[in-house]
């Protein structure tokens, strides 16, 4: 028994080797989970029980305190859904701070089995005899022979595998693809060969040397430790071939790839070692809590070397990841690309320091849980990038309908590419968050389905997705309504519209999308919990105050009511209504939007138009007053102005808008210069200005023709006494009557200049 007790006292003299190799910083930090399992109940922790068994007693055995906690019980049973509500009003953070008061515990118990450790080994050194140090001696004799009996053949076959493996690298370089595909996996199964002949070796020494099952446990938990990590540390320099370029089929160079073999096959020795050598023979020589504080040495070592590995490679990594939008694709993945460049290390450093805090939470479990969410959280971005990308495509490519849609709905693409984008930025975010969720999910953080099936998650999920719903469905309503509206008023589809189905359907449009967008505001303030009884009630309030403070906008929208339903004005029409003439542009509940002759565009309140004059009503007049001399022939004028008529209405471009005969009404006005002669022509509504300039152009050529003159002013000078009536104008006077040339060229000179449109002035 007393060889038993020494033989225990070897894992300490190991384990205090180790920890001496580890840097101090490291082994500083010490993370263990939480302590073991705590001790049976004392015989002093049974008094409390005893005495709340006997109030128990003394309860059922008094009748009227019995009766009082029945009816209590039954009042409790009553009401049921208060239990319910409150295991389901369990809140997201509340869960959150239970998690993390687990951990912070596991990780807090470190210190304890830390201090336990140290008592056990100075408990174990002080209780050591001179049989237990000689007993220790010799098992520490016979490790140190197997480890370096098995250390001493692998490395030396290590020199011959590596000048092999260096030989292989040279005929690979001056040979082609097939013979690399050959050479590579002969170099790794040489390597492997070495490993396993050092383990043989080692195993039959180990065999011979140990003298009882203590000194061929410990010889053995060694040699397996050793398989594992050499056999581990095979497999990465088969992958990264360190000095052997021509074999290496990763893009790498030999600097990089001797950079990550080194610090990988550290880590790897660092955890087999440690997990399948060191942990076992404490776990086994003294307490779980112990061997479980080196694993999280260990691992939290393992942790350190990642951390400093992914602040060496943060600015490499992030000119890698800079590289897309660095060529110009300045895309959707680009941009992703942009920002991961700037948080990647962020991430790494915290997946690590995620994966040892899981660790130390449930060591058991840990690798399978780490392996699995990761796994799904690949999965989830994998997924939500792709969406994501799918997204960004259409929204920068935008919607494109057919040619005949395009022809028939105009402004539907237009429509379409204006809202359609803003709906997939919110489905994008919507993405982003069921990935956020995933990954949450996945590492058991929060687990959104759940939640979202039960209490205040049920409830909060179904608004939402009623009022997105809602959403969707008045955006749907709008575009076919805006559609129909819009096909009805195309004119080059079915029925044209006429002006009065134009003005009613622009009124309709802007009637429906104000209601629309009301009951869709309110329908979605239900959904999401607003009682919108109040907000009614305000808003009729609310409504009779302005009623009586804009006074002005409830007389334009009365008269406006008014005017669309005596059909005084339609889009299209010409109008004078407020003092302004013009085309009528746009009509609403409120206002007449027109454009004048000059192009400019007036916005009339209903409320300053008392009159509205539409030239546009059925049938028009085209009102021709026509002055001429009064030396000229009346009957001959008619004539002519009937003649001009009958020209016009045998013009094919005009002929079509006269609807009437020509009305002659003769001589309407005496004026200072001319007599008035004033007809008639009735014509389509809206042509009697065009054809009113046809008929003055056919007017001016019979006229032109007949010899008829249209006045206009002029001075005419006379010689001679105007009295005696024998003065004729210079015009007529020969040059040998006194006239010399000079003046009569001033005189015909001022005679043009002074020629326009009116009747002759003569002037002594």
């Amino acid at each position: 028994m007393r060889r038993l007790t020494f033989a225990r006292f070897l894992p300490l003299v190991v384990l205090l080797a180790v920890w001496l190799a580890v840097p101090a910083s490291a082994s500083a930090q010490l993370l263990p989970p939480q302590a073991a399992a705590s001790e049976p109940a004392t015989s002093g922790e049974t008094a409390p029980a005893d005495a709340q068994t006997q109030a128990l007693i003394d309860l059922l055995e008094d009748d009227s305190a019995r009766a009082r906690l029945i009816e209590r019980l039954r009042g409790e049973a009553a009401a049921p859904g208060v239990a319910e509500q409150s295991a389901e009003s369990v809140s997201v953070a509340r869960l959150i701070a239970e998690r993390t008061r687990d951990v912070a515990e596991n990780i807090s118990g470190v210190f304890g089995v830390a201090a336990e450790f140290a008592g056990a080994v100075a408990t174990l050194w002080r209780d050591a005899s001179s049989a237990d140090v000689t007993f220790l001696a010799r098992v520490l004799w016979t490790l140190g022979i197997v480890m370096a009996a098995t250390l001493s053949v692998f490395f030396a076959l290590r020199l011959v595998t590596d000048r092999m493996r260096r030989g292989f690298s040279d005929k690979a370089r001056a040979s082609g693809l097939m013979r690399r595909l050959a050479l590579a996996p002969a170099a790794i199964g040489i390597d492997a060969a070495s490993v396993l002949v050092a383990w043989i070796i080692g195993f039959v020494l180990a065999a011979n040397v140990a003298t009882n099952e203590i000194m061929g446990l410990n010889a053995a938990l060694f040699l397996n430790a050793f398989l594992v990590a050499e056999g581990l540390k095979v497999a990465v320099r088969g992958v990264f071939m360190p000095h052997c370029g021509a074999l290496r089929f990763l893009p790498i160079g030999d600097t990089t790839a001797n950079y990550w073999y080194f610090w990988l096959s550290r880590v790897v020795s660092l955890l087999v070692y440690a997990f399948l050598f060191i942990a076992p023979i404490v776990t086994w020589n003294l307490t779980a809590a112990s061997g479980q504080a080196i694993r999280a040495l260990a691992v939290f070592t393992a942790c350190m070397i990642g951390i400093v590995l992914v602040l060496q490679n943060k600015a490499l990594v992030r000119e890698l990841l800079m590289r897309r939008v660095a060529r110009g694709q300045k895309d959707a993945l680009g941009r992703m690309s942009q920002a991961l460049a700037q948080l990647w290390h962020i991430l790494a450093i915290g997946y690590l320091l995620v994966a040892f805090f899981v660790w130390v939470a449930d060591p058991r479990t840990a690798i399978e849980f780490m392996a699995a969410a990761t796994f799904k959280s690949v999965v989830a971005i994998a997924v939500g990038v792709l969406i994501f990308g799918f997204v960004s495509r259409v929204i920068s490519g935008g919607m494109r309908l057919s040619d005949d849609v395009r022809k028939r709905l105009p402004l539907l693409e237009t429509r379409l590419n204006a809202f359609v984008p803003k709906v997939l930025h919110v489905v994008r975010v919507v993405v982003v968050a069921a990935v956020v969720m995933a990954i949450a999910a996945a590492w058991e953080v929060f687990d959104f389905v759940s939640w979202a099936t039960s209490g205040v998650g049920l409830a909060i999920t179904t608004s939402l997705l009623s009022a997105g719903l809602i959403l969707l469905g008045g955006f749907v309503l709008y575009v076919v309504m805006s559609s129909w509206v819009e096909y009805r008023l195309n004119p080059d589809y079915g029925t044209p519209a006429t002006a009065r189905e134009r003005t009613l359907l622009s009124l309709f449009r802007n009637a429906f999308t104000v209601t629309l967008c009301v009951v869709v505001a309110i329908m979605v303030l239900s959904e999401i919990g607003v009682n919108i009884a109040p907000l009614l009630a305000g808003a009729g309030v609310v409504g009779l105050a302005v009623g009586f403070g804009a006074q002005k906008l409830v007389q334009d929208v009365i008269t406006g009511v008014f005017i669309q339903l005596e059909n005084a004005m339609n889009e299209g029409d010409v109008v004078t209504a407020g003092g302004v003439s013009g085309v009528v542009e746009r009509l609403t509940i409120r206002s007449v939007s027109m454009r004048d002759l000059s192009g400019v565009y007036h916005v009339i309140p209903f409320s300053s138009v008392d009159m509205v004059s539409n030239s546009m009503r059925n049938f028009s007049y085209h009102v021709a007053e026509i002055g001429v001399d009064y030396k000229s022939d009346i009957p001959s004028v008619k004539q002519a102005m009937a003649d001009a008529f009958d020209r016009l209405a045998a013009d094919p471009d005009h002929a079509p808008n006269i609807i009437g005969p020509y009305e002659m009404h003769g001589v309407t006005q005496f004026a200072d210069s001319a007599i008035v002669v004033r007809g008639r022509i009735k014509t389509l509504p809206g042509k009697q200005w065009g054809t009113g300039r046809a008929y003055n152009e056919y007017v001016k050529a019979v006229f032109d023709e007949r010899g008829i003159e249209i006045p206009f002013p002029h001075v005419t000078y006379y010689s001679g006494d105007a009295r005696a009536n024998n003065a004729p104008p210079f015009s007529q006077l020969p040059p040998s009557e006194g006239t010399r040339p000079d003046d009569r060229q001033m005189v015909e000179t001022a005679h043009e200049e002074t020629g326009a449109a009116g009747a002759e002035t003569p002037k002594e």
